[in-house]
């Protein structure tokens, strides 16, 4: 029978076209809206590097200038005679055509005899403090950092101009004067100018209450606000929230938006323009990808049309076998199921031997636990016997040394008394020439008579005097002997004394190792409990583990083979549904 896409059934062509127009519909609503999200965050991008450029242009075109100050202020420094600052100054505006002036001034106010010098010799009037301008005032704050005065229009030129100055200070910190120089800003226009992003969008630099530094009509320089005619939403955004020094660009109420702070001021480049620049240049895109869409679905439908007409060929072959192959899982199935029986019976008899396992593992790990505690109980007590034996082995060494100062001090009383012994020795040889003497003199003034009377009475005191010096440096002499004698046995005393003490120290030492072996072994046997204890935790785990497994088999196997039992029958079933299936598509093709 010949085969044709047309002889379809309406419904069937309903049921092929309808997903496709929905799934078409589908992605041309999410191509739209990715096409509008990637417009978004492109140019949110776009306009975020555009005000990176501009950023990189005012800085490059203040930084030169600035530089150019800082070298000036060292020449300066070295040499600040007029002459000298005046050579300097003419020479650096030389070199630095966009700066419109270069000067200096003293520290010292020009009312106190200060003077102020300009590369263009400027003739100062009278009136003029350069001592309260603000650019003096705000580099002497600033104290030897460049200062970055406020905007101004130069007259008669009308251009923008800004000044920077900084302050200048000698080797001992005295403050000399100030240099600076008025910046021509033209520099910085002509490249936010030279910038383009798109038709319409609009790329200035502002300054921090969003008064215009540039702009392509110069009557708003200084004079007009940014925020008076942007189209930022005022309700979410305010010159202090949107210049608050963070760098932002993002998509709003058709209009992208972009702000970035100028490196080292208080300037921003801003970036602002409609959507509708470049959504028109992906208009063409959209409208393409909806035609290649609608082609898509065409093609699809008269596809599957042709598939449809060859898959009804197929059925019936696939009916046939069908049954045969239903026939065939029906009695696998009733096999299948026999041996999911046997599978069970044998799952639950290892279910029952790993719960007996369990218990008997987990009362080994209670005994091992028991054993580790003591073990553990066993070192402690051996680690703090092994602490108070160095404390004893500690204080015998400080006995020993205590006793050897003892026997120091002993000998050293012995050597102070056998100096004694000497004096006395000498107070007794004195003793025995005066006794010597006096007897002398007696016998002189018995020769002298009555005349000597009185030198007989002193010779004979000085004699009895001799006589009581020897007996008392006798008595001396005794006592030093009794003192030697008894130091003599005290040192004797004090060495036996450290002897025993060394021997004590000794035994003390070979105490300790002996501890110091028992708390080894019962630091092993701790450590060695508590790994034993960790390893039975681990397999009582992985016991757990396997009989939860074991019981979730035990589980699937019943439930396989109550599904098997429910196949066998669907089997049984699907083999009747086939059946008539293929009696029906038979009747159809006949027809």
């Amino acid at each position: 029978m010949k085969k044709k896409f047309f002889s379809l059934g309406a419904k069937e062509i309903i049921f092929i076209v309808a997903p496709l127009v929905i799934v078409a519909v589908v992605i041309c609503v999410a191509w739209g809206r990715m096409l509008s999200l990637a417009i978004n965050v492109g140019l949110a991008d776009q306009s975020r590097m555009v005000g990176e450029r501009v950023a990189y242009e005012a800085r490059i075109a203040s930084e030169s200038p600035a530089v150019a100050l800082e070298s000036l202020a060292d020449s300066i420094k070295a040499n600040p005679n007029k002459a000298n600052v005046s050579s300097l100054l003419k020479s650096f505006a030389a070199h630095y055509p966009q700066c419109i002036e270069f000067y200096y001034s003293t520290a010292t106010p020009h009312k106190k005899g200060g003077w102020l010098i300009t590369n263009n010799d400027w003739d100062v009037p009278d009136d003029f403090e350069h001592a309260e301008r603000p650019w003096f005032t705000g580099a002497a704050a600033a104290k030897g950092k460049l200062f970055y005065g406020e905007p101004f229009i130069s007259q008669p030129s009308g251009n923008l101009c800004i000044s920077y100055s900084i302050a200048i200070y000698n080797a001992q910190n005295e403050f000399l004067g100030v240099a600076a120089c008025d910046l021509l800003l033209k520099n910085l226009e002509e490249a936010v100018a030279n910038i383009k992003f798109s038709e319409n969008s609009k790329i200035n630099v502002i300054d921090a209450q969003g008064r215009y530094l540039t702009h392509k009509d110069p009557s708003y320089v200084l004079a007009k606000n940014y925020f008076d005619e942007t189209h930022l939403d005022k309700k979410a955004y305010s010159a202090k929230t949107y210049l608050d020094g963070t760098q932002k660009a993002f998509v709003k109420n058709d209009y992208f938006f972009s702000v970035k702070q100028i490196e080292n001021s208080s300037w921003f480049a801003i970036v602002e323009g409609p959507v509708s620049d470049f959504s028109s240049q992906l208009a063409g895109a959209f409208y393409g990808m909806i035609a290649i869409t609608v082609f898509l679905i065409l093609g699809i439908v008269v596809f599957n049309g042709n598939i449809i007409n060859s898959t009804r060929v197929k059925e019936a072959k696939l009916s046939e076998q069908l049954i045969s192959e239903t026939q065939n899982l029906f009695v696998a199935a009733k096999e299948n199921a026999a041996t999911s029986q046997d599978q069970s019976a044998a799952v639950k008899e290892i279910v029952a031997t790993m719960e007996d396992n369990n218990a008997l593992s987990e009362s080994i790990s209670e005994k091992i636990k028991d054993v580790s505690d003591v073990a553990a109980k066993t070192n402690n007590d051996v680690a703090d016997g092994v602490a108070y034996l160095s404390e004893n082995v500690h204080k015998l060494h400080e006995i020993a040394d205590a006793n050897q100062t003892t026997i120091d001090g002993i000998k050293s009383l012995g050597g102070k008394i056998s100096n004694i012994w000497d004096i006395v020795s000498l107070i007794n040889s004195v003793a025995d020439q005066a006794k010597i003497i006096a007897f002398n003199a007696e016998l002189e003034a018995s020769s002298a008579g009555e005349a000597g009377r009185n030198f007989h009475i002193v010779a004979t005191e000085i004699r009895r005097l001799a006589d009581g010096i020897i007996d008392g440096t006798k008595e001396i002499k005794e006592r030093i002997t009794e003192i030697q004698q008894s130091s003599d046995s005290l040192i004797l005393a004090s060495e036996n004394g450290t002897t025993k003490i060394n021997e004590g120290v000794e035994n003390a030492a070979v105490l300790s190792e002996r501890f110091e072996s028992i708390k080894n072994a019962s630091e092993i046997t701790a450590t060695s409990s508590g790994d034993i204890t960790t390893i039975i935790h681990q397999q009582t785990a992985a016991s757990e583990q396997i009989l939860i497994t074991l019981k979730q088999i035990a589980s699937g196997v019943e439930n396989f083979t109550a599904a098997t039992e429910h196949i066998s029958q669907a089997s049984k079933n699907l083999s009747s549904i086939a059946s008539e299936l293929n009696n029906k598509k038979e009747s159809e093709t006949e027809a």
